[in-house]
């Protein structure tokens, strides 16, 4: 596993923060590992059934 360094609004670790605290995950990496999953998968099916794609980044 290769280690990523990222900037996440404070809102959004605390939210993830109380998912791990809830037990929904076992920790912050595991639940920003399965985000990213679930990103790649809902990507990979957009492809599959649509030419149109899911735009992720918000400015």
């Amino acid at each position: 596993m290769e280690r990523v360094t990222l900037r996440i609004p404070k809102q959004q670790i605390e939210e993830v923060e109380q998912m791990v605290e809830t037990g929904e995950f076992p920790n912050r990496s595991e639940a920003i590992r399965s985000a990213v999953r679930e990103m790649i998968n809902e990507q990979q099916a957009e492809s599959r059934d649509s030419p149109t794609k899911h735009t992720w980044a918000k400015v």
